[in-house]
C-alpha cells in the first residue's frame, strides 16, 4: 500500500507543479485580502470558536498556512469536492483573484520575523509511528509536518487536533454524504486504512507539534 501511496504522491506533485504554473498569471495581494476576509474573522478570527457541523470541533488555524493551499481548499468548497454548507456558501462567492488575495493575506498574517522554523518532528510512542509509516503521511506532509513536499499541500504540525480528526474522517467518507465530506484520492485512500479511533491518534499527535499555525484575534466589525 505504501508503494502505492508514494507512486500517486509523485503524481500529485507533478500536478501541483502543472497547478502552480497555471496559477502564476493570479498574484495574490495581501492589502487587497486584507478588504475581502469580513467572512473569514468570524470564525477563523476568534482564538477557539467551535463549529458545530458536522460535529463540535474547533475551526483550523489558517494563519500561516501556505496561499496556495487556502486556494485550493477554497477551490474544492467551490467546486464541491469538500462539501461544508458554509464553506460552500462563502466560496461561491469568491473570484479566483479574491481566493488568490486572501490566501496571500493568511499566508503571512500573524508572522514574526525571524521566528524559529519547526524541524524534524519528534516521534511519538510506536503505536502512532507505526500508524503514520502505515499511511505515509511524511512522504507528503514533510517530517517537520511543516513543509510539505508541494504547495497547495497543508501545513498540519500544531493544527487543532479535533479539526484534523473531522477532516480525516470527511477524507475517510469520500465525499459521498451530501452535505459533508471530502472527495481526494490520495487522502480518501489514506483515511481508509484506518478506524476512526486510530485516525484520532495521529490527529492528536500532529496537534502536538510545533508548527507556524496561529488564530490571531480579530475583530468580528471591521
Amino acid at each position: 500500500m505504501n508503494k502505492f501511496l508514494l507512486s500517486i504522491c509523485g503524481f500529485l506533485v507533478a500536478g501541483a507543479t502543472t497547478f502552480s504554473a497555471c496559477a502564476q498569471d493570479i498574484q495574490g495581494d495581501v492589502k487587497a485580502g486584507e478588504k475581502k476576509i469580513t467572512l473569514c474573522i468570524g470564525c477563523h478570527g476568534i482564538p477557539g470558536y467551535q463549529a458545530s457541523f458536522p460535529e463540535v470541533h474547533r475551526v483550523p488555524m489558517i494563519s500561516g498556512q501556505g496561499a496556495p493551499y487556502i486556494v485550493s481548499a477554497l477551490t474544492a468548497y467551490q467546486k464541491g469536492d469538500r462539501r461544508h454548507p458554509s464553506m460552500r456558501g462563502i466560496a461561491d462567492n469568491l473570484s479566483e483573484q479574491d481566493m488568490a488575495d486572501i490566501a496571500a493575506y493568511y499566508e503571512v498574517h500573524g508572522q514574526v520575523e525571524g521566528a524559529p522554523v519547526p524541524g524534524k518532528a519528534a516521534e511519538g510512542n510506536a503505536r502512532v509511528t507505526a500508524l503514520l509509516n502505515k499511511g505515509a503521511c511524511i512522504s507528503c506532509h514533510g517530517d517537520s509536518f511543516s513543509k510539505p513536499i508541494a504547495p497547495n499541500y497543508p501545513k498540519l504540525a500544531g493544527q487543532h487536533g479535533d479539526y484534523l480528526f473531522v477532516a480525516l474522517k470527511a477524507y475517510k467518507s469520500d465525499g459521498k454524504n451530501a452535505t459533508w465530506g471530502r472527495a481526494n484520492a490520495i487522502m480518501g485512500g489514506v483515511a481508509k486504512q484506518f478506524s476512526n479511533a486510530e485516525l484520532k491518534e495521529m490527529a492528536t499527535y500532529i496537534s502536538d507539534l510545533p508548527g507556524e499555525l496561529k488564530t490571531v484575534p480579530q475583530s468580528r466589525f471591521r
